[in-house]
């Protein structure tokens, strides 16, 4: 046992310090880098109070010594040192920050803490406390301290994290505090190089003072956030996006933007040049770190934005977030959720207003992440109407490649018109060449394509924009009677139609011959060109869901349901439907096989799947009859 110094006090911790510390080094922090975090935190924070003291006092110890951090490391003696030229502290100040616990109230402090701990949960931080996290990596610990007060005394703190502590008067000391921690067993990796400077990268790189590793600045990246934006060069902000995003590309959008209420928050956030999701690299993990004070508190956070914004990357720091006992959760849900709030509506705007400002970059960005926007209107109701006009799609009113916004379509609707439609495709020619669209361009009525899966759910979820109802083209109750025909195309089909009486007889005979297969066969008012189409008297379903569907079963390995409850439009105008009426009375075997065939190849034109073998087979038949002289 190493002798003590002349002077030296041995002291007992404060009862509740002996249960603090036992909860501290056995259950609250899940990382041990994390106390070379609170150690620099502490020194960065007795730095920023010598320098607000020294603008207050004419006098002071060491005027002349730099303000900044210095840690070393002793591979050999498995030692590391961490000391600052800040505020510094008495002999009273050390008996009262490392031997009690400074908190009203501290049994009742305690017992919740035990409890966060164990649920893993954690509570905010009192000063001090975060010092006692270094005993989970050292077995001794040594406090040399003087304070800035020129007539101060230097003086030695050391325990070994048990019972108790001791304190000897120390001469010769620098203003500041040097913390010397004799290394575990199993924490000797602490008493490397690399290792403190890439924990001090991680948690640590933006302290507001030099953080010197045996002589070597190590946090060299600026805190971007804290400085002016008038100040601030586009290289900068482009360096700090590749640092804290760990990019190669540049940032396609950057929103650095300021709050004091409802909270005090800065933020920078970059939208990426690529998206990886669509290179195939994967679901993207949340960018956005979350600071307090310049303090890394979560990485990567899932807390502080929605899931559909993973693709950003910055940073937020706001100085109301408590500070938890280990920095590693967030105490106020409510606090965090309001966070979340403020950072997704002020992240929207910026967006309408980029979209508002240069609408070909922000097409393009649309192109690139526009799912995730879609994404949000799908799961996230309570910014529907935000993400809804940021959406874009190609319409028969615009180029092929040029997208166009909700808003703009409701500017451009006709007269009458008091529904905004759309159709799904897996492509704009696709969509354009079936017979949903024929209807709306006999009518020059703009229809809005949608050529992903997703959209169709989007557009159910959406319900309707600026109060208009969001309809698909292949809905059953489809009315477009009150808008008024561009041409006499409507005329010329009713002269040539059916007869009512024999329309109704037709229908009936083919919902007999298809049975189950539909739900009803009605004669269509919107149909031009085409025979037949199939139409979801569901509102809610529309054939592209049910394709999403049909696909996910056949990716899971299971059978296709038989195809139902669809009702059958005929265009009682259409030659091929004017033959089968005639041919159901000669042949009505025959006639039988051409109506399967006309409903076969409307479930093709929905993007339904078929049995192929019989649709073959029946083709060849109908061919066979057809070349027959």
């Amino acid at each position: 046992m190493a002798k003590q110094k002349t002077g030296t006090e041995t002291k007992e911790f404060q009862a509740e310090v002996k249960k603090l510390l036992d909860i501290v080094i056995h259950s609250l922090y899940t990382e041990r880098d994390i106390f070379i975090r609170e150690l620099i935190s502490n020194a960065a924070d007795a730095l920023e109070k010598f320098r607000h003291q020294s603008l207050l006092e004419e006098k002071v110890f060491d005027s002349h010594v730099p303000l900044e951090i210095t840690i070393d490391v002793d591979a050999e003696n498995h030692t590391l040192t961490i000391a600052d030229t800040g505020i510094g502290m008495t002999r009273e100040e050390l008996e009262a920050n490392l031997g009690t616990i400074a908190h009203s109230g501290s049994n009742t402090f305690l017992a919740e803490l035990a409890e966060a701990a164990k649920n893993d949960v954690s509570l905010i931080g009192q000063f001090g406390v975060g010092f006692y996290s270094v005993f989970m990596a050292g077995k001794r610990v040594r406090v040399l301290t003087r304070s800035y007060r020129p007539d101060a005394e230097g003086y030695e703190w050391a325990s070994d994290g048990s019972g108790s502590y001791t304190l000897t008067p120390e001469e010769g000391l620098r203003r500041g505090t040097r913390i010397i921690v004799e290394l575990k067993d199993d924490a000797h990796e602490f008493a490397n190089e690399d290792k403190i400077k890439q924990v001090i990268k991680q948690y640590s790189n933006f302290a507001p003072f030099p953080i010197l590793v045996k002589g070597e600045k190590v946090n060299t990246v600026q805190a971007l956030w804290k400085r002016s934006k008038k100040e601030i060069k586009e290289e900068e902000y482009t360096e700090f996006y590749r640092f804290i995003g760990n990019a190669f590309d540049d940032p396609r959008f950057r929103l650095h933007f300021t709050a004091d209420a409802p909270l005090a928050i800065n933020a920078i956030l970059f939208v990426p040049g690529e998206n990886i999701e669509r290179l195939g690299f994967g679901r993207t993990k949340p960018g956005v770190n979350l600071y307090c004070q310049k303090v890394l508190i979560e990485q990567h956070s899932e807390n502080i934005l929605p899931e559909w914004l993973r693709f950003l990357k910055g940073i937020v720091d706001s100085e109301d977030l408590p500070l938890n006992i280990s920095r590693q959760a967030l105490q106020d849900s409510a606090l965090v959720a309001k966070l979340r709030q403020v950072l997704t509506k002020r992240f929207l705007k910026f967006l309408a207003e980029q979209a508002k400002e240069d609408a070909a970059k922000y097409d393009k960005f649309f192109t690139e992440f526009g799912i995730y926007l879609k994404e949000g209107a799908t799961m996230d109701f309570a910014y529907r109407d935000e993400i809804a006009g940021l959406l874009r799609f190609e319409s028969s009113k615009s180029e092929t490649g040029s997208l166009t916004s909700l808003a703009d379509y409701v500017e451009r609707m006709a007269d009458g018109q008091e529904e905004i439609y759309y159709i799904n495709g897996p492509s704009r020619p696709a969509a354009e060449a079936g017979p949903y669209v024929e209807a709306f361009r006999k009518r020059d009525i703009e229809i809005i394509f949608t050529l992903e899966p997703i959209d169709d759910f989007v557009m159910s979820h959406l319900g309707e924009f600026d109060g208009k109802k969001l309809v698909s083209a292949d809905r059953a109750d489809l009315d477009l009677s009150t808008i008024k025909s561009q041409d006499a195309a409507g005329e010329k089909e009713a002269e040539a139609a059916l007869e009512p009486e024999v329309a109704t007889s037709l229908t009936a005979w083919i919902k007999k011959t298809l049975g189950e297969r539909v739900k009803e066969v009605i004669v269509s008012k919107r149909l031009v060109d085409s025979p037949a189409i199939i139409v979801n008297p569901d509102g809610y379903m529309t054939s592209t869901m049910e394709r999403v569907m049909q696909a996910a079963r056949l990716e899971k390995g299971e059978q296709l349901p038989s195809v139902g409850g669809k009702n059958l439009e005929i265009n009682s105008g259409h030659p091929l439907i004017r033959q089968l009426s005639i041919l159901r009375g000669t042949d009505e075997a025959f006639a039988g096989d051409v109506i399967e065939q006309v409903f076969d190849n409307a479930l093709i034109q929905a993007g339904l799947m078929v049995d192929p073998r019989r649709m073959v087979e029946r083709s060849y038949k109908i061919l066979e009859r057809a070349t027959k002289k």
